[in-house]
């Protein structure tokens, strides 16, 4: 079963095609627009053994992808904790200035392995992804427990955060994503963050973020002294697929530290 991306009819014909950046699991209103829009966390005080947080792609907002969450169903995520944030509404260069939640500005679809990258927003984006992060350290969480991951622009955003987080976490899954920013960012990834271990995977039939821009992302992993593991899905376009999750769910589970 794939995960079909949100088209809403109320769009220009200009805007639909950034949308496939977005992969909700199934309509809703208007996102909120804060940031820090968080769905249904736990009141359990033993829940942040581990924290997942999961980047949207553009367009879409973080309670249309709670789903996700159903896929974890493994006794070892009884006391995981998930966020699902909604990224700010700002103008999206790539769709003619149109307002949308969006992590960063993006200058053009598709995304290639040589499109122009705009590192100042995607800093900025990355200072609240660690705010957050912070938080669950500062409560009690073991780094090592916390897993980051995103689609598409979340997944860049995914990439960015974990590789410029200065501890060692337990790991960034990218899917459909690609390298947000030059090599000129490796001199700022800390020998604590090059321990993190990367997820990528990627449809080899996506037409959003070319299958060439998600390639590109190990070679650069290892230019940074890092490792990554690398899925490329056949006959799959811009979206997550069930295989893709239950993988997602296999490869956290591995890495989970006992709760001291």
């Amino acid at each position: 079963m794939r995960l079909r991306p949100l088209v809403l009819s109320s769009l220009t014909a200009a805007l639909v095609a950034a949308f496939f950046f977005a992969v909700p699991l199934r309509r809703r209103g208007p996102p909120p627009p804060s940031f820090y829009s968080f769905l249904r966390l736990s009141s359990d005080p033993m829940a942040g053994r581990s924290f997942i947080l999961w980047l949207h792609g553009l367009g879409d907002s973080g309670p249309a992808n709670e789903p996700i969450r159903t896929f974890f169903s493994s006794p070892e995520f009884k006391l995981s904790k998930w966020s699902f944030p909604s990224a700010p509404l700002s103008s999206v260069s790539c769709n003619y200035g149109a307002v949308m939640p969006s992590w960063f500005d993006i200058y053009e679809i598709p995304v290639t392995s040589e499109s122009p990258k705009n590192e100042s927003d995607v800093l900025k984006a990355v200072q609240n992804v660690h705010a957050m992060i912070d938080k669950e350290v500062d409560n009690g969480v073991n780094p090592e427990n916390i897993f980051v991951c995103g689609f598409s622009q979340g997944g860049a955003l995914t990439l960015a955060s974990v590789l410029l987080y200065p501890k060692t976490l337990g790991g960034g899954a990218v899917f459909s994503g690609w390298v947000p920013f030059n090599s000129s960012i490796i001199g700022r990834i800390s020998p604590e963050a090059k321990k993190t271990p990367i997820l990528w995977s990627h449809g080899m039939a996506d037409r959003t973020v070319l299958f060439e821009a998600g390639q590109a992302g190990p070679p650069f992993l290892e230019q940074a002294g890092m490792s990554c593991e690398f899925k490329a899905y056949p006959n799959v376009g811009h979206s997550i697929t069930t295989e893709e999750l239950l993988n997602l769910q296999s490869w956290i589970k591995a890495r989970l530290k006992s709760s001291s």
